[in-house]
């Protein structure tokens, strides 16, 4: 390995390191699956440019991004053009983004079915529609290509796991099956492996990283998201000790000191030199700098980096670009010395990368995208081929890839350190809610509401709780002290924020009466309707019905409720035509008997 890690004082290092809070652990984000597209039977296996079609890159020198002819030509199979690619506000004492009361959580950035992806899926029928890696022979090296996990390191399996994509479990099983063909791997991640911040982020951050080093990832950006996290944290997770080397690099960020992050990585594999390097977008600026985080502008990093890559006579250089597609493209015409580009994107950028890689006008690179939340990876391989020298492959990562055993120690090990720390420990902080009310739990609303109680009984709402403590799929592993789980599958919690509210579920045992998604999360927490029903207050006609009418949840409001926690990440097939109208009718009920 080359780079800014080289010279770096070993006592300087663990005088820095000392007395910081290391947490080595594991973690989930509770909206960790994403809809399956249909892509196991109908959806592009490999995706390859024909002969005929436009060569990426030079006929001799170092390979560029030219796309493989797979086993049978179709001069049609070229490569795609590029599709059109607060302030003042009470802070949420969780550790979490602003609330801002009254106002709705902003929407998954998971897209809907009906527009999940940027390129048409081909049909079974296409000649795109072909088996994984179909003609690649044999490479000297593959890439494994990801980014922006953005927490989901599992599928959350709310609409059960076969309709969802992603996780570390699949992933790995991925790498894995790469290396039963004989197939030297290296992974390469763009960023972004959490989303939030706090301690519970800070236990995922470090689960994540076990699980990429496990997997076999050797260049791993810091995204804008990363940084967010305690300076402590990151130094604990970067900084490389004596005899190890960092998987972490960027040419234009680093922790407290420069020297700390390597700009650059030569990796040796399969007989070829891979040059990698990377940079955090400048859109990522307000976001990324503070006093214990610098930054420079990216062009400024890869100015400095490239006579290093250049100098190391590598076979590939990699820019692994953490920003938008815009940005990123704009990078790759600016340096047109990598062969491959790796872009992050960024929110509208699209959710899912494209079947086929792109090529950048004015260079020889080829120009993939991660797409978000883990849902897909990345394959490159690079051949002895002087006419195609690289390949690209789209793995959707759905339950066609069976779970890495360990992988799912990692998650086990995630939620039991969850329990171990505890709400408190997490410093999650119950919240009064907003209506100065605390919920009672569904059993005292159906002493009256007898006839509604009884259908809420029947849904799944009533067992929410019930699937976290005991799982169907991954039966080992219980969610129950999870907060990202627990805010849409008990009562009392905020579903967005991940925090309780002041008299809400805390406890498996000793919050028995708020198990379950029940009545409250929908109507609101009802201590002040039933102190008045029962007379414990004193209350005329016109402040009761005042109090009913607060309780009541119109059906033109009731889908705004309900996607809460029915998202498209949790909830994919709710966004079809007629799809909630189907679901109102399975728990549609009727105020008092």
């Amino acid at each position: 390995m080359t780079g800014r890690s080289q010279g770096i004082d070993t006592k300087f290092l663990l005088m820095l390191l000392a007395g910081l809070a290391v947490s080595v652990g594991c973690g989930t984000e509770r909206r960790s699956g994403v809809p399956t597209i249909a892509e196991s039977d109908e959806a592009p296996r490999e995706v390859a440019a024909a002969d005929s079609g436009p060569q990426v890159g030079p006929a001799t020198g170092p390979p560029s991004g030219v796309l493989a002819p797979a086993a049978s030509s179709d001069p049609t199979l070229v490569a795609p053009a590029s599709p059109a690619s607060a302030a003042g506000q009470p802070a949420d004492p969780n550790g979490s983004e602003p609330v801002k009361p009254g106002e709705p959580p902003a929407p998954a950035q998971s897209s809907s079915p009906a527009d999940d992806d940027q390129s048409d899926p081909p049909k079974a029928a296409d000649p795109l529609a072909r088996k994984q890696f179909d003609g690649w022979g044999t490479p000297r090296v593959v890439l494994l290509i990801s980014g922006q996990q953005h927490g989901y390191i599992e599928p959350c399996g709310c609409t059960q796991l076969a309709n969802q994509k992603g996780g570390l479990a699949r992933r790995h099983t991925l790498a894995k099956q790469l290396a039963a063909k004989g197939w030297p791997l290296i992974g390469l991640d763009a960023g972004n492996q959490v989303r939030r911040f706090g301690r519970q982020a800070e236990i995922k951050f470090h689960m994540t990283l076990d699980g990429l080093k496990t997997i076999g990832y050797e260049a791993i950006v810091l995204g804008a998201d990363d940084l967010r996290l305690s300076v402590d944290e990151l130094v604990a997770a970067t900084v490389p000790l004596e005899g190890q080397a960092t998987p972490f690099l960027c040419a234009n960020t680093a922790v407290l000191d420069w020297s700390l992050m390597p700009d650059h990585k030569v990796i040796e594999r399969g007989g070829k030199k891979i040059g990698v390097t990377a940079i955090v977008g400048a859109a990522s600026k307000e976001n990324v700098e503070r006093d214990e985080v610098m930054f420079k502008d990216p062009a400024e990093g890869l100015q400095a980096v490239l006579p290093k890559l250049r100098s190391a006579a590598c076979d590939v250089l990699v820019l692994l670009a953490h920003a938008s597609v815009p940005e990123a493209k704009k990078l790759a015409r600016a340096y047109p010395e990598f062969d491959i580009v790796v872009a992050a994107g960024a929110p509208g950028d699209g959710t899912d990368p494209l079947y086929q890689p792109e090529v950048i006008e004015g260079t020889d690179a080829l120009f993939v995208q991660t797409g978000m939340k883990g849902m897909f990876a990345g394959v490159i391989g690079v051949f002895d081929d002087e006419k195609t020298p690289l390949r690209y492959q789209r793995v959707p990562l759905d339950a066609t890839y069976d779970d890495s055993p360990e992988m799912l120690t990692l998650l086990k090990s995630y939620q039991d350190q969850l329990e171990t720390v505890g709400l408190t420990g997490l410093g999650l902080k119950p919240v009064p809610h907003t209506s100065g009310n605390t919920f009672l739990g569904s059993q005292k609303c159906g002493e009256c509401h007898t006839e509604a109680f009884a259908v809420w009984e029947n849904t799944p709402h009533a067992t929410a709780t019930d699937s976290l403590s005991d799982p169907v799929e991954r039966a080992g592993i219980q969610r129950h002290f999870d907060p990202e789980c627990l805010s849409c599958h008990v009562t009392g919690w905020h579903p967005q924020r991940f925090f309780p509210y002041t008299s809400g579920y805390l406890d498996l045992k000793k919050s028995v009466n708020l198990h379950g998604n029940g009545c409250e999360n929908c109507h609101g927490p009802g201590s002040a309707h039933v102190a008045a029903e029962e007379g414990t207050v004193d209350a005329d006609e016109a402040k009761l019905k005042l109090l009913r009418a607060s309780m009541r949840l119109p059906l033109a409001a009731a889908e705004k409720k309900c996607v809460e926690c029915h998202d498209i990440d949790n909830s994919p097939d709710f966004y079809g035509k007629g799809a909630y109208e189907r679901y109102l009718k399975e728990i549609e009920h009727k105020g008092l008997d």
